[in-house]
């Protein structure tokens, strides 16, 4: 299948996972989501990872946010694995990893990276809104554990930005003054953004944010 873009809708699937079967679609429910995916069971730098996520979860929570992993390891590989993260990272894994050992969702995602192997799965990250549709896609190499702040901070400003007119500059964080859209016209600002606004070119304006 062709590569997935943003704006796709995020394809659904059944599969079995550390917590039961799942129906993707149904189990996202209204939340949105982050799929991650790892090579495989045992691996150092994702065993941090899945140890980071589980301790990031509440943050996740807080931003109505499902989390699932996925490895094309066996089920009963990842509730050893499990054990492992556990003990080494000081949590306890408290959300789905998808067992997927026929790839079929692999597969379906395009994880698999046939430059590095046609059997691992690349370390892929995607977004996924309420609306089932691909946000954000992110793909790093073996050795770059990834960075779940960051992913944090692109919820906050995809689902600010889903709600009002604006769009976040280069390093926001949650808080922080963000950009009115060109879309909206000097005269609507007033009613739009009550909190003001700086211009600073007429293309470039700044304003609070605006559900702070």
């Amino acid at each position: 299948m062709s590569t997935l873009r943003l704006g796709d809708i995020a394809p659904d699937f059944q599969a079995e996972t550390t917590e039961g079967t799942i129906k993707f679609h149904e189990w996202l429910g209204d939340s949105w989501g982050v799929l991650f995916s790892h090579p495989s069971d045992f691996t150092p730098v994702c065993t941090t990872e899945l140890g980071t996520v589980a301790n990031y979860l509440p943050e996740f929570t807080k931003r109505n946010t499902k989390v699932i992993a996925l490895s094309v390891d066996g089920l009963a590989s990842h509730l050893e694995w499990i054990k492992d993260i556990n003990e080494t990272q000081n949590t306890t894994v408290n959300f789905p990893i998808i067992a997927d050992e026929d790839k079929k969702i692999a597969t379906l995602y395009d994880m698999l990276h046939p430059n590095a192997s046609d059997k691992f799965t690349v370390r892929s990250v995607f977004v996924i809104g309420a609306d089932k549709k691909i946000k954000l896609t992110l793909t790093y190499p073996a050795s770059t554990g990834r960075n779940f702040d960051e992913l944090l901070r692109v919820i906050d400003s995809l689902q600010l930005t889903a709600n009002y007119s604006v769009a976040t500059p280069a390093n926001w964080k949650d808080g922080e003054d963000v950009v009115i859209t060109p879309a909206v016209p000097d005269s609507d600002i007033p009613a739009k953004f009550p909190k003001g606004h700086t211009p600073i070119k007429p293309y470039l304006r700044m304003t609070p944010q605006p559900n702070k």
